[in-house]
């Protein structure tokens, strides 16, 4: 029966992940499952709903592989056309390379904590964020933001090295890194600043700078990213009149509650974190002091170097008059731990270890459990997405093609939902025809032919599409496809699919 306890369960899987003998290998073990039950609840809980707009969009972007794109630069974009060169465009693929951005952020959180604290609370560390929704919850949908979560922790975790050693190898790492970080998402020059400012309050910073370090830093950042800059460049830094053009301009007062609802937000998604160990440790006013802002040097570093990346946006968005979200801060946790309990005020003992770890464990259980019931509460009424209906309606769009022609299909357009669902699942993998991409010539569109795609009944588009096809020969087709979902017959879904062949 001791066997079956699961507190003795916890007990053993921290007796392994402190012994240096067995703690890499159990972590990696450990992370492998932890991504395997979350990937496991995303597709059953989420199969009600057809994957994210934000994710058949990445795909999209990774069929017209690009230094750039309209709304962010390309790195999601990227790993998206690395990982469906190797498997199949499907829920539990999709899911399984959301859920290794987390994990292999807590792989690199693991090796970061242990400049800062023991064993005992590095396992205790972990096991705290793997209960943040960031990690998990949120992580599922993968989009530019998901994608910073393991690159804000290599570049916190090379650049604070970089800081203490001056050696080369970390200070070009810590480049690399960063400059991936700003082809994930603009929003990492928020953690490029905030190590800037965690650099020039360290107590070595004259010694830091005037070694090679920052320099070579630069340099080995400035490698990488040029090819994007110069796109920038080209394109007249579209992506930041995008940006500016959804979040920016806004009123005072809309800028400052989006301040506080970003700090009272993300307050809130680390709340559970908090809690345990606010029980766990009792602090008093003292020790809560160390833990936010400690005078060693090289816990006041990393102190500085998590506050700062965090605390910059709502200064910066009141003073520019830009709304920003919580969800925005999703990559900025690594050094929570830390922050947490590398106080030697702190009192954290095995058996606060071993009660993280069992909630930890809980956690992903309970949840893949209750998958079967939050897919059948969060099916909506009336008619499927077309996300949903993806796998089947690209197979109704490639067999209407394949009627008219031999050649593949390249490029579908028409309304953005059912185009982005049709590109995502089509076989002959073709490009979306949308506003933010880029055009093919009018010749090669002719030469290649394209399918334009609407909800049926949706005349706006319909004469949308219809102009779009010209003069050109064509076929209208009309079709309704069914569904079933957790053994209940959805509402039919019509579309009206117009093919234009190849021509010339």
């Amino acid at each position: 029966m001791r066997l079956l306890n699961p507190m003795n369960a916890a007990g053993r899987l921290r007796d392994a992940l402190v012994d240096p003998k067995r703690a890499n290998r159990t972590l990696l073990l450990t992370l492998a499952v932890y991504v395997l039950l979350w990937t496991a609840y995303a597709t059953i809980a989420k199969g009600t709903q057809g994957f994210h707009f934000d994710m058949v969009e990445v795909i999209a972007w990774s069929r017209d592989m690009s230094h750039g794109y309209l709304k962010h630069p390309p790195l999601a974009a990227a790993v998206a056309w690395v990982w469906f060169a190797i498997f199949p465009v499907a829920e539990w693929s999709y899911y399984l390379l959301s859920m290794m951005m987390p994990a292999l952020a807590l792989w690199i959180i693991w090796h970061l904590s242990a400049d800062y604290i023991n064993a005992e609370r590095r396992v205790a560390g972990l096991a705290l964020l793997m209960l943040v929704p960031f990690f998990h919850f949120h992580a599922m949908k993968f989009n530019v933001n998901t994608v910073l979560i393991p690159l804000w922790a290599a570049t916190t975790f090379f650049f604070l090295r970089s800081i203490k050693t001056q050696h080369w190898s970390f200070a070009v790492l810590a480049g690399i890194a960063a400059a991936l970080c700003m082809l994930g998402k603009y929003w990492s020059i928020f953690l490029l600043a905030g190590l800037v400012v965690a650099a020039l309050i360290d107590r070595r910073r004259m010694l830091y700078f005037k070694s090679p370090a920052p320099w070579i830093t630069i340099v080995a950042g400035f490698a990488v990213i040029y090819p994007h800059l110069s796109w920038l460049h080209d394109n007249a830094f579209a992506p930041f009149t995008y940006a500016m053009t959804i979040h920016g301009d806004k009123a005072f007062i809309g800028t400052a509650m989006g301040a506080l609802g970003y700090l009272a937000g993300s307050a809130g998604y680390v709340a559970l974190p908090l809690i345990l160990v606010l029980a766990a440790a009792r602090p008093n006013l003292a020790t809560l002091k160390d833990m936010a802002w400690p005078t060693e040097t090289e816990r006041r570093l990393a102190a500085a170097a998590f506050w700062a990346p965090f605390l910059l946006p709502p200064v910066l968005a009141l003073m520019s008059g830009t709304q920003i979200n919580s969800l925005w801060s999703m990559s900025a946790w690594s050094l929570l731990p830390v922050l947490l309990l590398s106080s030697p005020k702190v009192t954290w003992r095995p058996a606060d270890t071993q009660r993280t770890i069992l909630i930890a464990i809980a956690l992903p259980l309970v949840m893949l459990l209750a998958s079967p019931a939050i897919a059948i509460l969060s099916r909506k009424d009336g008619p499927p997405s077309a996300s949903m209906q993806g796998p089947q309606l690209a197979a109704e769009v490639e067999r209407q093609w394949q009627t008219q022609t031999t050649n593949p299909l390249r490029f579908v357009g028409g309304d953005g939902d059912v185009a982005l669902a049709v590109v995502a699942f089509a076989k002959d993998r073709p490009r979306v025809l949308l506003p933010d991409l880029p055009a093919p010539s009018a010749e090669y569109l002719q030469r290649s032919g394209m399918v334009l795609l609407c909800f049926s009944g949706d005349a706006q588009c319909l004469n949308a599409i219809k102009a779009k096809a010209g003069e050109a020969a064509s076929t209208i087709i009309q079709t309704s496809l069914f569904q079933k979902s957790w053994g209940t017959a959805l509402p039919p879904r019509s579309y009206t699919i117009i093919i234009v062949p190849p021509r010339g």
